[in-house]
């Protein structure tokens, strides 16, 4: 386990189902939603604001509109280089 800086003795008062979602964690492209408001934090676009238009699961790819820019261009990304500004309403 990384950073591991110890070992606690005895009775922990945890089981392992409820460690299991800290060993594993879940894709970010799982709490991503089409219409909410991303920030790119990577790549040519670094720092710019965007719109989500087309999530593709099986490569975890994001399509996004920059909303800054005159014309709108459809970007596609990796969904580890976005940040979540704003999630669409239910």
């Amino acid at each position: 386990v990384q950073h591991l800086r110890g070992v606690v003795e005895g009775s922990v008062g945890i089981t392992f189902d409820e460690a299991k979602r800290f060993l594993k964690p879940e894709p970010i492209i799982s709490s991503i939603q089409k219409g909410s408001i991303v920030e790119l934090i990577s790549g040519p676009f670094k720092g710019e604001r965007a719109k989500v238009v087309r999530i593709d699961e099986s490569r975890e790819e994001v399509v996004l509109e920059l909303i800054e820019a005159a014309v709108p261009i459809p970007v596609t990304v990796k969904a580890d280089q976005i940040r979540i500004i704003q999630k669409e309403a239910d």
